[in-house]
C-alpha cells in the first residue's frame, strides 16, 4: 500500500507541476487502478466489517456505561418504575 501512496504522491506532483488536465487524468486513473487491484484481492478490506462491528459495539457499551452511571447516581430510573408500579396498581384496582 505504501507503494500506491508513493505513486500517487510522484504523479500528482507531475501532472500538477506541469498542470495539464491530461496528466492529472493519467495519474488518477492509474492510481485508482492500483487501488483497484489492492481491494479486489481481498487484502485491503479484510477484517473491515469485524472492526466496524466492533467499533460500534464499544461505542454502545460506553453510551450504556455513562446512562448507566447517570441512572444510579441520579436515582431517576428507580424513581420511573415506581411511578410505573403505581400507576399499574391503581389502575388494577
Amino acid at each position: 500500500m505504501s507503494f500506491v501512496v508513493s505513486y500517487l504522491s510522484s504523479a500528482l506532483s507531475s501532472a500538477l507541476s506541469s498542470a495539464s488536465l491530461a496528466g492529472y487524468l493519467r495519474a488518477r486513473s492509474g492510481a485508482l487502478a492500483l487501488l483497484d487491484r489492492a481491494t479486489v484481492d481481498g487484502r485491503g478490506q479484510r477484517g473491515q466489517a469485524t472492526a466496524e462491528y466492533a467499533l460500534v459495539l464499544l461505542g454502545v457499551a460506553a453510551v450504556a456505561l455513562l446512562v448507566g452511571a447517570w441512572a444510579t447516581k441520579t436515582g431517576k430510573i428507580g424513581q420511573l418504575l415506581d411511578k410505573v408500579m403505581d400507576s399499574v396498581l391503581g389502575q388494577a384496582k
